[in-house]
């Protein structure tokens, strides 16, 4: 497949190397730093069993996802539109967008900016970029994908790559579940720079955290989307299978980069707010976070 990856950041760079090691023509779409680097040096990947620099293409033009397939669209949040904008008369009309972002409403609203549907993914990856052209992959890796008539070939294209992949018309509850994780971890991570094993260790932090989920709950399902009984184990796990991960929110705040904070807690908060129902817990991480982005 001919795939493009729009926002070349640490999740973006991670799944696009991948791929490329997996045969498929892949180029990375990202800031001037990284592609220089890429070009220069080529994008290192740091895994448990790999450590190598792999060739690939980057650009910091989105025209040069006019012939894909398949476009992992990876930006913050808060630059669905823009990024959307920058694509619009680019993409071929049956080309498969992706959204591997956080939060549960960037395919709606890019959709909305490129005038035909964007699908919904969930991501569950511990990766980070501590340099231009490095991605350190610390866990996981697995996605969920909605369906549309080029799901199933992307998902071909992940397995080949050694991605568990599942495509369900329930990613819409798996987008919450994740999103009750990152209200959960992402904040509190970001407000002590702790990954979260050593985070969860800390006096009154896994009461916090259960309050948190819970909070998530009940606006979930207020909007209609029943979350598993499982939530707080699979979240808490979190602190094992991640332990060693700062959440991207955390990485942000230390480049003195703005979060996604407003469509994490920002988000249930709104969402709590319509229904009539107090959120207090990600109502102060959310304004906490942002006064430290101030």
């Amino acid at each position: 497949m001919k795939i493009a990856v729009m926002g070349a950041g640490a999740v973006g760079s991670y799944f696009g190397a991948r791929l490329h090691q997996a045969g498929h023509e892949v180029v990375l779409i990202a800031r001037p730093a990284t592609v220089e680097a890429i070009r220069l040096l080529g994008l290192r990947l740091q895994m448990k069993d790999f450590d190598g620099r792999l060739p690939m293409a980057a650009s910091t033009d989105p025209a040069v996802a006019a012939t894909a397939d398949l476009v992992l669209f990876c930006v913050k949040s808060q630059d669905t539109e823009t990024a959307g904008a920058s694509l619009k008369d680019v993409l071929r009309r049956h080309c498969t967008v992706l959204c591997l972002q956080n939060g549960v409403d960037n395919a709606q609203r890019l959709s909305q900016v490129l005038g035909f549907p964007a699908v919904p993914a969930a991501v569950y990856v511990a990766v980070e970029m501590p340099a231009a052209g490095h991605v350190i992959h610390n866990g996981r890796g697995e996605m969920v994908i909605g369906p549309s008539p080029g799901s199933e070939k992307a998902a071909r294209a992940f397995a080949q790559a050694g991605i568990p992949v599942q495509v369900t018309a329930t990613v819409m509850h798996a987008l919450w579940a994740k999103l009750a994780a990152n209200c959960a971890w992402n904040a509190l991570s970001a407000l002590t720079q702790l990954p979260y094993g050593e985070l969860v260790q800390r006096h009154g932090i896994e009461e916090t955290l259960r309050g948190i989920v819970a909070e998530c709950r009940t606006v979930a399902a207020a909007e209609g989307y029943s979350l598993p009984a499982t939530l707080w184990d699979d979240i808490h796990d979190l602190s094992r299978s991640m332990a060693g991960q700062r959440s991207s929110t955390a990485q942000d705040l230390a480049r003195g980069r703005k979060t996604e904070i407003d469509f994490i807690n920002g988000f249930v908060v709104r969402r709590a707010a319509a229904h009539g129902i107090d959120v207090p817990l990600n109502r102060l991480l959310h304004a906490l976070v942002r006064v430290r982005e101030g």
